[in-house]
Formats: C-alpha cells, structure tokens, sequence
C-alpha cells in the first residue's frame, strides 16, 4: 500500500509537470513553394522549431502565388487569416491596399524588439519592398531576377564563342540568325514572361521609367510611361524577327522555358530561379548571362529588378504570435541559414553578408550562373526607374499588355499602336484600382 501511494505520487506529479509546461505558440505560414523549394520551407520551418520551443511554425501550401495571395485575403476578411502569408513581388500593390489586413515588417521587428537593419539586405530588394521612407513593409524570402540562358553547344555549333556571350541586343539578334542557320530554324532566341522581360525588367535596365512616381514606388496615382522610341523601337525589333522565327514568341508567363531545356531555343530570357529546372533537364553544356541592352542608351545597363516574393505579416494577431513571427525572421536573416537556402535553392540570398560569405567560399567560381543575377541587381546603385514597381491590379494588368503585344506580334498592331494602347488601357486601371482603394 505505500509503495502504490509512492507510485500513484509520482504518476500525478509527473501529470501536472506535463499540463502545466505551456504549448508552443502556433505560427501559421501559407505559401506558394512547390517541389525542392517546399522541401526548403519545410525545413526552414522545422530547423526553427527545433532550436526553440516557444513557438511552432507551421507551413502549409496554399496553390500559385495568385492562389495564395488571394486565399490570405480572403482569410482575413473571415477572420481566420494566417500570420505570414507569401506574396509575389507583383502583389505588393495590392497587400498595401488592404487597410488593415497586413503589419509592416518594420513595426513588427521594432514592437518585438528584434535586431533588423534594413541596409543589411540588398538594395534593390530592400527598394522593392520598402517605402520612399526606406521603412520595409514586408520581409524578404525567395528573390530572383531574369537573365539569359545560353545553349553553350549549340553556340560551338554556330561558329559562336559560348564564352563571350552577347551583352547587347544586336549582338543578341545576330547570334540568333547564326543559330537559326546552324539548325535552330524554329527559335533562334525567345522569352519567358514577355512583359516582366520585355517591359519591367527592359526599362529597369535601361534606366528608363515605366511609369511616373518611381513606377508607382511613391504614390498609387502614375502614369505609366513605357510607350517611348526605346520600347517601341525593341518591340518592333521582335516583330521583325518574328517573321523568320529569329525570335519566337513561348507566351505569357513560364510555360515555354522547356523550349530551352529540349534543345530547341538556344538563347533564352527568363528568370534566374530556373536554375533548377536547367540543372535538372538540360541534356547539354549550359550557361547564363546578364540581359542585353542597347548600347546607344546612356547609362545602360543600370541594375535590374527583382522577381519572386516576400513574407507579409497579417494583421489581427496577439502580441505573443507577433513576437514569435519577429523571431522567426530574425532566424531567416542568419547569415550562414542564407547561404544554405541560396545553395539549395537557387534563389538570391537576401542580405549582403550571405552574398559576401558565399562569394568567398569560391562557391561562384563552380556555379557562375547563380552569381549573374546578383551582379545585375548590384550593377548600380538603384534609381528612380529601377527600385523596383508598385502598380495596382498588376496581374490582371500584365495580361493586358500581353495581350497588346501579341496583337502586333501577329501583325494586327504596329508596335506604336500597341504599346500605346497598353498605357491607355493599364491607366484605366490605376485609376479604377485607386477608385477602389479610396472606398
């Protein structure tokens, strides 16, 4: 009987000891990873849960980035929206409008007393997501930027030099009628994402605005302005060497990159995040290159802009899951965490100490492609025209001048007519977004 008393003692001791430690406090993260890059939320999320138990992040797929975004709006109107919430860099407009709905990342880190110094990250990635004050709205996570993808064998079977790749657009049209005569006749060179490319990133590039205000960076009410002789005088290039498949259109978002990895489109534009996908299906000598510019354009190239997306803190929370999402970011931002994510990931790493520390190691002298996006991005110290853009309704908007720019591709639109009719109609727009946000 004693020696039960002792035991049943013990077994209650041991019950209140385990009812009474407190559960870790559960962060919700909705995003929009798919294959080896959810691996890499995956395990981000579960190396933080694993160093600290006061708090659980809990990452879960949500669909596209236009899915996801969508999805976390839609969760804070009901109430039951997640705390970080990954949106594209396109969105950002659009997460800005939704009074309310979001913390900024400045406020968050200050109120929870974290260390965050927004000149630790890359300017070009800072501008994007900040405001004209310099105070960041939301935290950067999976960066990109576009560059051009070369066919290294098919250049040596062009008589080309793989390793002076072109650095401006003429010497891009000539490389390609080489190519196109060696064999390439269905696609001498082509891109993905025909406006990021051919409209945000060209203009950026080039040091040209976009629109007025900083590309819509300082106030929602621009003008957008990408209707110049510069712009006009690209997109007529790209008519012209449509006619002979020179260039051939592959459509309005990624789709067509396998046009690249299947051997068919010897030069390709797209983004530096398909570094995997090239790795993993490319059956041939393969490389990247920074994007071509015009040489007549004074100060080009500039810097280009980033792809990709951030972490959006949703509004609503307690203070107790704010301080835990702070600590969270403030394990993101580690230095050496950085460089492991850029190296599995291909993605850019966000601060200038894991580019700095991964420059070092020698890393890029084996991988040189993961490295060009980030001497575009830091070419120059970013200007007006090339922080970035924040254009409201910027999905549907893309779609619009995709569409104006496949009409004069198919020779229903002169390339004046055409871009001109993409200011008109993306003005319309801004004006109808603003219209919407002021209610």
């Amino acid at each position: 009987m004693p020696v039960r008393r002792v035991v049943g003692a013990a077994a209650a001791a041991l019950i209140l000891s385990a009812s009474a430690a407190p559960a870790a406090i559960e962060i919700q993260w909705w995003h929009a990873m798919t294959g080896a890059n959810n691996s890499v939320v995956v395990k981000l999320a579960e190396d933080f849960n694993a160093a600290q138990k006061d708090y659980k992040v809990v990452p879960t797929y949500k669909g596209s980035y236009i899915d996801t975004m969508n999805a976390g709006i839609a969760a804070f109107r009901a109430g039951n929206a997640p705390h970080i919430l990954q949106v594209f860099e396109v969105g950002t407009a659009t997460m800005m409008a939704a009074t309310g709905a979001v913390k900024p990342v400045h406020q968050l880190m200050k109120e929870a007393g974290e260390p965050f110094d927004p000149q630790a990250y890359l300017p070009a990635i800072t501008g994007y997501y900040s405001t004209s004050k310099g105070e960041m709205l939301s935290f950067p996570f999976n960066s990109s930027s576009a560059v051009m993808w070369i066919n290294r064998d098919a250049f040596r079977k062009a008589g080309l030099n793989p390793d002076a790749p072109p650095k401006t657009w003429p010497e891009v049209f000539e490389a390609a009628k080489k190519l196109k005569a060696a064999g390439f006749d269905t696609c001498g060179f082509s891109t993905a994402w025909v406006t990021w490319l051919n409209i945000e990133q060209f203009s950026a590039w080039h040091n040209v605005p976009l629109a007025t205000k900083a590309n819509g960076l300082d106030g929602f009410d621009t003008e957008l302005k990408f209707n110049t002789p510069l712009h006009v005088r690209h997109l007529q290039n790209l008519i012209d060497l449509q006619k002979d498949k020179t260039y051939d259109y592959s459509g309005r978002t990624n789709t067509g990159e396998g046009r690249f990895t299947a051997g068919e489109c010897p030069i390709f534009l797209t983004s530096s995040a398909f570094f995997g996908n090239v790795r993993a299906n490319a059956k041939f000598d393969f490389a990247n290159a920074p994007m071509p510019y015009y040489p007549d354009v004074p100060g080009a190239p500039q810097n280009s802009i980033i792809g990709g997306a951030s972490l959006w803190v949703m509004g609503g929370k307690k203070p107790e899951e704010y301080k835990g999402v702070a600590k969270f970011f403030a394990f993101l931002s580690d230095t050496d965490r950085q460089v492991e994510v850029h190296k599995a990931s291909g993605y850019l790493p966000i601060t200038k100490a894991a580019y700095a520390k991964t420059k070092e190691s020698g890393y890029y002298k084996e991988f040189p492609y993961l490295e060009t996006p980030l001497l575009e991005l830091t070419n120059k110290e970013p200007t007006e025209n090339s922080r970035g853009l924040r254009l409201g309704d910027m999905v549907r908007m893309r779609d619009v001048w995709a569409e104006e720019i496949e009409a004069a591709l198919a020779g229903k639109k002169s390339a004046k007519e055409a871009l001109d009719a993409a200011v008109s109609r993306g003005n319309a727009m801004l004006r109808q977004f603003e219209r919407q946000v002021a209610r």
